[in-house]
Order: C-alpha cells, then sequence, then structure tokens
C-alpha cells in the first residue's frame, strides 16, 4: 500500500481543516513546496495535493487558481508523483495542470453533476484522472464538502468503475482531520465493491490504523493532520504499509 502524504493548500499556505469545515483552519506553513521537500526527504514517493480555495470555489479554465503558484513550484521542484485535486471542472485545467508535470488529477464534484463530461475527459487523458469520492453518512459530497447529494458513494464509484481512470480516492468525511481513526467498514466496503486501485483518506493517525488497511488491500492511504501533529511518523507508516505486502 501507498503512502501519500497530503499537502492542502489555501491562500497559499499549507493547512489541515478539520471536517472540510473552513472555519476550523490550521496553518503548518507559508511555502508548501518547503512542506513537500520536507516529505520527500522522509521518504515519500508521491504526494497528495489538495487546492482548498479550487475546492470551494471552482477555478477558472486554464487553472486560474489563488495557489497555481505553489502548486507550479511544487510540480518543479519535486521528483515524486503528484496527485491534485480541487476545483478542477474543466479541460483546459486538466490539460494545464498536466503540462505543469502533475501526473494525476482527482476530479470530484464535476464527476457528480456532470458524468457524461467526466467519461469523455477519462477517454481523453486515460490513466491521468482519479475519481474523489468524499463521503458523509456514505452520500457522496461536493463542493468542497458544503453539498451532499442523495447519491452512495459506491453508487458512483461503480458508475466509473470500468472506466480508464487512475482509481478512486475515498474520504470519509466524519474522520478527516479528527485524529480518531479511519472508518475501516466504509473503506472496506468500497474496496470489495469495485475492481480498481482505492486510496483511503480520513481519519488515519495511529499505525495500527496504516496496518488495518493495508491488510483491507487498499492502493494507498493518504495521511495529513497525524504526520503534520506528529501523531506518527511518515518513516513508521511506510514501514507499516511495506510490512503488509
Amino acid at each position: 500500500m501507498r503512502i501519500w502524504p497530503a499537502i492542502d493548500i489555501r491562500g497559499g499556505k499549507c493547512v489541515r481543516l478539520a471536517q472540510g469545515d473552513y472555519q476550523q483552519e490550521t496553518i503548518y506553513g507559508d511555502n508548501p513546496a518547503d512542506m513537500a521537500h520536507r516529505w520527500i526527504a522522509e521518504g515519500a514517493t508521491g504526494l497528495h495535493v489538495v487546492d482548498l480555495d479550487g475546492a470551494r470555489d471552482g477555478l477558472t479554465p486554464g487553472g486560474g487558481s489563488p495557489n497555481r503558484d505553489a502548486i507550479a513550484r511544487i510540480a518543479k521542484e519535486v521528483p515524486v508523483d503528484i496527485q491534485l485535486g480541487g476545483g478542477i471542472r474543466d479541460e483546459s485545467t486538466i490539460e494545464d495542470y498536466l503540462e505543469m508535470g502533475i501526473k494525476r488529477l482527482v476530479i470530484g464534484t464535476r464527476a457528480l453533476t456532470d458524468p457524461d463530461w467526466s467519461i469523455r475527459m477519462i477517454d481523453l487523458f486515460p490513466g491521468h484522472l482519479i475519481i474523489g469520492i468524499d463521503a458523509r453518512d456514505g452520500r457522496v459530497a461536493t463542493d468542497g464538502w458544503l453539498k451532499t447529494s442523495e447519491t452512495t458513494a459506491i453508487q458512483h464509484a461503480q458508475h466509473f468503475a470500468q472506466l480508464a481512470i487512475a482509481g478512486i480516492i475515498y474520504t470519509d468525511i466524519a474522520k478527516d482531520g479528527m485524529l480518531n481513526g479511519p472508518n475501516l467498514d466504509a473503506m472496506k466496503e468500497m474496496g470489495d465493491a469495485v475492481d480498481i486501485p482505492v486510496i483511503a483518506s480520513g481519519g488515519i493517525t495511529r499505525i495500527e490504523d496504516v496496518t488495518q488497511l493495508a491488510q483491507l488491500d487498499l492502493s494507498g492511504a493518504i495521511l495529513g493532520r497525524s504526520l503534520y501533529e506528529g501523531c506518527l511518523t511518515l518513516s513508521k507508516a511506510l514501514e507499516a504499509a511495506r510490512a503488509c505486502v
């Protein structure tokens, strides 16, 4: 199982939110690229970057985000795979970020609101798009987690599971940033429901959490606040993930 340290960017700074609440923000650094270098130095082979402003407000075509410069600097300076999410809802933005060197882009809100467009983008950029599924009580949330739909996470995943996507990132919003463990039942249910890579996100706090997720045969896990708060170290998380191979 691959470990993806998270770098969430808002207003050009590295931050974390609690349960996606923009009013519960903790700033961890003024320069996200410095944080990227830190995680790589500690052994990361990939980074999960989120444009929080883009997730909430959407992006203007072509990647127009107040965080674009910070993202571009990470893409230029780090030699590992980067997956980026947050407000990616048009073709020109996808092209812009891929040309920047971002390997995989997360499609969240528009995958739900406009599945026909999403399928067309998957056809145009096979293997470069990930479906981001953020769930609240098992139902898909959109627009920076500000809205909750009637569609279940499993239904949404299965809609795209036979297409040329790079995988699914599944986040349990109730667990995100709360440091109380992941929703193992939900992650197992998703992993069993689709035959494509599933990356778990939300609440991963202890080494035991990493081990239990790896035992579910998931392809990856995103670690955020637990790393920033020192609840676990990246080196120990990497070791635990490798031990379950």
